[in-house]
């Protein structure tokens, strides 16, 4: 389960390298080296597709996404920060925490029936 979870960390990490290359390339050679990223990202997504349900999964990596670009967007490229934007992105955080809560215990709900067959 561990090497599940790496996976989406990395994954999710990927993507925000992609994104940021998708802000600064200009050069052929750029995208040169985003487009093996990309598809290199999306073959560690799949694979964390195998070990987790697929909607955890795109769910976690769809908010690492959001939140980064935004938190990119601010630290990086000097974009403005408002309590809005801070609402939303903890909001996400909290949802991608509840799912991988409610993830955890439909998988020990599992355990505990397939032990007992």
């Amino acid at each position: 389960m561990k090497r599940a979870w790496f996976y989406v960390s990395l994954t999710s990490l990927l993507e925000l390298f992609w994104i940021f290359g998708f802000n600064v390339a200009d050069a052929w050679w750029h995208w040169a080296i985003i487009i093996p990223v990309i598809v290199v990202d999306f073959m560690i997504l799949s694979k964390a597709c195998e070990l987790l349900p697929t909607g955890t999964v795109y769910a976690v990596f769809a908010a690492a996404g959001a939140v980064g670009t935004s938190l990119m967007d601010v630290f990086i490229f000097g974009e403005s920060f408002s309590a809005e934007k801070g609402l939303f992105i903890s909001i996400l955080v909290i949802g991608v925490i509840a799912l991988n809560l409610a993830d955890q215990k439909s998988e020990s709900t599992l355990e505990t029936e397939q032990g007992g067959v």
